[in-house]
């Protein structure tokens, strides 16, 4: 079982940020490896993704996931079925100035593969800081 987090500064403000990240449809523009997140019946999203596994050829899956958006505290809440009990909190809080916020994310999951994790962590959250500094207002 595993729990990890990790936080980064990003040069625009809360309100711009967790209105992105809230968005449920800018999760390709910041996660390397999907390629569309489809919203339904609620909470749920249809996420398909590319992978390139080390012992089969590269092929997308599709799997289902919820994501609820807490607009009370900018903070966003997902999960995933399935055996690794993988679920995620994060939360936007504002920076050092009006045009700056400290995105912090935290994971849980069974998986133990510590620092396959942590560089999908660091990955995902520069993403973000990079694709939400670049979108257009």
């Amino acid at each position: 079982m595993g729990d990890y987090d990790n936080s980064i500064m990003v040069a625009v403000g809360p309100e711009r940020l967790f209105s992105y990240l809230a968005d449920v449809q800018n999760l390709p523009a910041y996660m390397p490896r999907l390629t569309s997140a489809r919203p339904h019946d609620g909470d749920r999203v249809t996420v398909t993704a590319h992978i390139d596994p080390p012992d089969a050829p590269d092929h997308d899956v599709t799997s289902e996931a919820w994501i609820r958006v807490v607009e009370e505290g900018k903070s966003l809440q997902w999960g995933a079925p399935g055996p690794h009990d993988y679920r995620g909190h994060l939360h936007v809080a504002p920076g050092d100035n009006p045009d700056s916020s400290r995105l912090t994310v935290e994971l849980h999951t069974q998986t133990t593969e510590g620092s396959h994790v942590d560089h999908g962590l660091q990955e995902a959250l520069n993403g973000i800081k990079t694709a939400v500094e670049n979108a257009e207002h």
